[in-house]
């Protein structure tokens, strides 16, 4: 019984994996960025303005690649560069959050509702 309950509970890791993936997926498709791009807002969603270091570190991205991502995102109007008030040689990446919460917001809803869905035939 033991061993059953670890395989379903396997089996329901994976899948909840992949939806995340999926999701991501789906969800950058429609507001026209790359997944990276995404991961990178719900970043700075959690933990508010970070350098661009921090944000390379929390996503493992480098750093010469979360320029890129960090420039992505303030061309789409999602992000800002905005000066360190605290060391002026600093940058902070500044999440738009209005524009986030009238974009992204509704369409994680609307996946999550699908995910639910799926997860309820494991409950």
């Amino acid at each position: 019984m033991k061993r059953k309950w670890k395989e379903e509970l396997n089996l329901l890791l994976r899948i909840m994996s992949t939806h995340a993936v999926m999701r991501s997926q789906i969800i950058a498709e429609k507001l026209g960025i790359n997944p990276t791009d995404l991961e990178s807002i719900e970043v700075l969603l959690r933990e508010g303005k970070i350098t661009a270091g921090r944000l390379a570190q929390e996503t493992g991205l480098t750093t010469g690649a979360i320029t890129g991502v960090i420039d992505r995102l303030v061309r789409a109007g999602y992000a800002a560069r905005e000066e360190d008030p605290g060391d002026r040689r600093k940058v902070l990446v500044a999440l738009n959050v209005k524009r986030v919460e009238e974009d992204v917001v509704p369409l994680y809803e609307s996946i999550s509702r699908s995910t639910e869905k799926i997860l309820r035939n494991y409950s």
